[in-house]
């Protein structure tokens, strides 16, 4: 695969040959932000090239974030792989059990000689990729977590406040369908927020060996919560009436939210931008509500969304190229202006500071809740986040085992028992691929 371009002029007509320009090193990126998160990583790209004359940051679409990563795993087996790919954070455990396709970020900062201090970055985002000894494995670039989205608008007009409990949005919910709304609430990625983050906000965990941090030789445990199968089955009562509306995986429901249909909506706080663009009256965040019935006080939230891998098997020059893009992308200018656009939080203290100092949470409030709900306690064993091989296919299965709750086939007890069972399998499917 040809990294290097060599561009030359063609002769002028008097016959005057034309000398060779400067090779520039190029750069592929492979992405999964498509629409207009994907017109800004063009703008990031595009920026960093004008800044220097050496380096061409490439950036390519290959779809969702897992038809990103599997269209890397086949690339790399071909030997014609991206210098960087973007891989969801429940890619991670794939990532590192893939061995030598990998080049750890931070090994790669140093080997390119570009300087770098993890004190920089914010704990809550880089402890999810970071190894037992504390080596940073991939870049931090678009890091969220679930809040708790609200048209105040509707809320006002049903007489009721921003819930900060599960029997506040039960309450809030039938207000606003009392008050003429379709729906109460509704959520997406289903799993992230309703078991993986309601764990982690609970500080209760998913899986032995602190959630796979410890090993890959780990169980699921969720299905042992009874709080969680009672909070699960409730909110499937919630289902009479309209209080709660299912409206399918990832951010599908987005629509029901930001056309009027539902009052509330649990996603990723990186909906910001697309929020802020669709909806036609005021809207809020706030965190994510507490069940008293199941802790006294929240913990802290998990991150979701991505980061950006380096793969192996490329020539030391691009690394560098590679490494001074990394620290161009950190950057208190470029991270603010990413986590200011889209919702994402920024991964750095410096670019939180510069956002502060520019007067963007003053002027939209509540955009710093996503930062606050990650940094509200020290992380636990539970609340630090999930590494649990094979977990892109667990979610599928989570999914599937949940839409049957909320459909009526099973009880939440039920779904949860059959999620752990056949996530279980892919466990094990996943420790004896990794040996």
């Amino acid at each position: 695969m040809t990294h290097f371009k060599t561009v030359l002029f063609g002769a002028l007509a008097a016959g005057m040959t034309a000398g060779v320009a400067s090779a520039q090193t190029e750069i592929n990126w492979w992405h999964a932000m498509g629409g207009t998160n994907g017109e800004r990583v063009d703008k990031i790209a595009a920026d960093f090239n004008a800044s220097q004359s050496e380096y061409k940051i490439v950036p390519s679409y290959k779809g969702n974030y897992t038809e990103t990563m599997t269209a890397a795993v086949a690339a790399f087996r071909a030997k014609e792989h991206p210098h960087l790919v973007q891989v969801f954070e429940v890619g991670t455990a794939t990532m590192m059990a893939a061995k030598g396709a990998i080049y750890p970020v931070e090994q790669m900062m140093k080997d390119a000689g570009e300087s770098f201090d993890k004190g920089d970055y914010l704990p809550a985002v880089i402890s999810y990729y970071q190894t037992p000894e504390g080596e940073l494995l991939s870049m931090p670039f678009n890091s969220s977590t679930p809040v708790l989205w609200y048209n105040a608008d509707a809320l006002k007009a049903a007489g009721v406040e921003a819930p900060t409990t599960w029997d506040d949005v039960k309450t809030a919910s039938q207000a606003l369908v009392d008050n003429g709304m379709d729906c109460g609430v509704s959520f997406g990625w289903q799993s992230w927020v309703m078991l993986e983050n309601y764990s982690s906000w609970h500080n209760m965990e998913m899986g032995t060996k602190e959630n796979g941090f410890a090993g890959f030789d780990t169980e699921f445990t969720f299905s042992n919560n009874d709080k969680l199968a009672a909070r699960l089955d409730d909110v499937a009562a919630m289902s009479e009436g309209n209080l709660f509306k299912y409206g399918g995986r990832r951010g599908d429901s987005l629509p029901m939210f930001t056309n009027g249909e539902c009052g509330m909506w649990m996603n990723s706080s990186a909906y910001y931008g697309s929020i802020k663009s669709q909806a036609e009256f005021e809207f809020g965040q706030t965190m994510l509500p507490l069940d008293t019935a199941a802790a006294d006080a929240p913990q802290n939230s998990i991150i979701g969304g991505a980061t950006l891998w380096a793969l192996a098997g490329h020539e030391s020059e691009e690394y560098k190229g590679l490494a001074q893009f990394m620290t161009y992308l950190s950057s208190a200018e470029v991270q603010a202006w990413w986590h200011q656009e889209t919702g994402y939080v920024p991964i750095t203290t410096a670019a939180w500071e510069l956002s502060k100092d520019q007067g963007f949470y003053d002027s939209n409030p509540g955009t710093d809740t996503a930062i606050k709900q990650l940094s509200l306690n020290t992380p636990t064993a539970n609340s630090r986040g999930i590494r649990f091989g094979n977990f892109v296919q667990v979610r599928d299965v989570i999914n599937e085992e949940m839409e049957a709750l909320w459909a009526g086939d099973k009880t939440a007890q039920e779904a949860l028992d059959a999620a752990a069972e056949r996530g279980n399998a892919l466990l094990r499917k996943f420790e004896r691929s990794a040996k």
